[in-house]
Order: structure tokens, then C-alpha cells, then sequence
């Protein structure tokens, strides 16, 4: 009798899994989380193509931090007085990963090297400790410690001393292009005036999805499964998939034509099952009336953030060599 009452004690006792996302992130009903991925942490280092990098804290009374990255010296006749800012948000669902990964850490010293940027990686809260909006919210917050050095006086030399605030760029992969244009979308709003202009923006396979399959979507219904259940566990205050802030092409979406920049490089990938979706976002903005313009450029033969799993590759080097392009051309005559 002793051992039937130990064996229910045990048996109610043992944590059950709540959330299971393959590969990803593991819940279990006792609050217990595992991550499969995103956990490593490289230092910072100036090893990599000569580029320098650091890690900040953007507010003491925070835990707000990034990395920063500052390019190699240039050649003083190739040199400009100042050089473009990367504002940069990493993948991960919303739940996993940070810049100081080696994956992110690699990627981002890669593009410094080859677009002569100075980058700021931002580390925002993870979900399901943090969910949404606090990642919106954290971000907020670093376009705000960006804003202020826009007079050359802000806390950080790197940004004081090299950064022409005329040129100021956001990006980000999966979740983290579904910040750049949520936080672009609050730009274009008058009432959140953050007093300082944003040339561009680069989506790398965003992360929007909807309640109603498009194109391909249905094809991989095991992928699909797993999108579908993306958006409720990172944001379950809100857990609708056509939350304007995960369908921004939804029905009683804000029009994009509110988009607070001049330029939107749109990059998917061929077998990405979110590839439609950035096409669909790409056909909706240029028919918003937004003023802008927007590009699009699709890898063939390739998946879902294909680029961070192998930087050497043919296909990763073309994507780097077109985000480079992107932050250096000069702007047209009225941004």
C-alpha cells in the first residue's frame, strides 16, 4: 500500500510537457523551460575580419543590453566622414537566441565587414518569461538610447564619434523582422515621434503569418502546425494569428502606408514555409500608398534563415553582398 501511495505521489509529482516546439523550445507545466538552441554565448572580439565589438548595457536600471560592432579602419580615400548605423533584432521565435551567440555574433561581424556599418545587436526579453510585448517594448527602448546620440552627445563614443545619424538602418530575421516593421509602424505615428528618421529597413524571411492559408502554406502541414502555434505561446494575451502585429496585411490592420521609413528591402527564400508571406507583405506595401520604395529579392533553393547556418556559403555571401549594397546607396533627393 505504502509503494501504490509513493507511486501516485511520484506520478503527480512528475512535470508534464505544456509547449513542445521541435528543435526550438520545450515548457513544461511546472514553469521549467528548455531550449534547445540559441543557448551559446561567444565573447566579444576583434578576431573575425578586423572587426571590433563590445557589449553595453543600454539602461542601468535594466537589463537592456547589445552588441556592438565597429568596422575595420578604412582607407582614408575610401573613407566617409561617418558611417551608416545597423539596428539590428535576431531570430528565435520570440523565445530563443541572442546576440551573443556564435551564430549571431558571426553573422553580424560578417555584414560590418562587408558594408563598412558600425551595428548595434539589441538583446530584448524572451518569451514565455517575458511575452509580447516586451520584446516590442525592449526595442522601443533601443531605438530610444540610439535617438539619443543623434546629436553626436549621446552615452557612446563608438556611435558618437563614427555614426552619420542621417543613415540609420533597422534589420532583422524572423521574429526579429517582425520587429523592424512593428517598430517601423510606430515611427510613421506622429505621436510616437522618436526625433530621429530611419532611411531603411531589411526584413531577412519575416515572421508574419494569418488564420487563413495562402500559396504553398498548406503543403507542409507539419510546419504549418507549428507556426499556427507560434504566435499564441509568445503572446497569449493576444494570441490571434491575425493580430495585426504578427498579419500586418490582415483585415483592421493599421494601413502600411503609416510605414515610418524611405526604403524596405524584403529578402525570402525559396522552401521558407513563411516565403509567401513576405511576398504578400511586399504586393501590400506597394499598393499602400506609402511613399517609399520596396524591394524584394528570393533565394532559390534555400529555407528559412538558411544564411546563419552557413556563412560561407554561395547563396549566404549573395544575401550579405545585398545587404551591404542596401545600407550604402545614397538616398534619393527627399529622404
Amino acid at each position: 500500500m505504502n509503494n501504490d501511495a509513493n507511486k501516485a505521489s511520484t506520478s503527480t509529482t512528475t512535470p508534464e510537457i505544456a509547449h513542445d516546439f521541435p528543435g526550438l523550445i520545450r515548457v513544461f507545466t511546472d514553469g521549467r523551460v528548455q531550449r534547445f538552441t540559441g543557448t551559446d554565448v561567444v565573447p566579444p572580439s576583434t578576431s573575425t575580419h578586423s572587426v571590433s565589438s563590445k557589449d553595453i548595457t543600454l539602461h542601468p536600471h535594466s537589463t537592456l543590453s547589445a552588441r556592438l560592432f565597429l568596422p575595420p579602419p578604412q582607407p582614408t580615400s575610401n573613407r566617409r566622414r561617418s558611417l551608416p548605423l545597423l539596428v539590428y533584432f535576431h531570430g528565435g521565435g520570440f523565445c530563443a537566441s541572442s546576440p551573443f551567440t556564435a551564430k549571431y555574433h558571426n553573422y553580424i561581424t560578417a555584414v560590418v565587414a562587408e558594408a563598412k556599418v558600425v551595428a548595434l545587436s539589441v538583446h530584448y526579453r524572451l518569451a514565455p518569461e517575458h511575452p509580447l510585448p516586451a520584446a516590442y517594448e525592449d526595442s522601443w527602448l533601443a531605438l530610444q538610447w540610439v535617438a539619443s546620440h543623434r546629436s553626436n552627445n549621446g552615452p557612446e563614443p563608438w556611435l558618437n564619434d563614427h555614426v552619420d545619424f542621417g543613415r540609420v538602418f533597422l534589420a532583422g530575421d524572423s521574429a526579429g523582422a517582425n520587429i523592424v516593421h512593428n517598430v517601423t509602424m510606430l515611427l510613421g505615428d506622429p505621436d510616437w515621434n522618436l526625433g530621429l528618421d530611419i532611411l531603411g529597413v531589411c526584413m531577412v524571411h519575416p515572421y508574419f503569418w494569418g488564420s487563413v492559408p495562402i500559396g504553398s502554406e498548406a503543403l507542409d502541414p507539419d510546419r504549418k502546425a507549428v507556426v499556427e502555434r507560434l504566435w499564441p505561446f509568445v503572446c497569449p494575451e493576444m494570441p490571434d494569428n491575425d493580430d495585426p502585429r504578427v498579419n500586418p496585411v490582415g483585415e483592421g490592420a493599421p494601413s502600411l502606408a503609416w510605414l515610418g521609413c524611405g526604403r524596405v528591402l524584403v529578402c525570402v527564400a525559396e522552401k521558407d514555409v513563411l516565403r509567401d508571406r513576405g511576398w504578400l507583405y511586399y504586393n501590400a506595401l506597394s499598393r499602400s500608398g506609402w511613399m517609399g520604395v520596396v524591394e524584394i529579392m528570393e533565394t532559390q533553393g534555400e529555407g528559412h534563415s538558411f544564411h546563419l547556418h552557413d556563412l560561407g556559403s554561395e547563396n549566404a555571401q549573395d544575401l550579405i553582398k545585398c545587404l551591404a549594397h542596401f545600407y550604402n546607396r545614397d538616398p534619393p533627393p527627399s529622404i
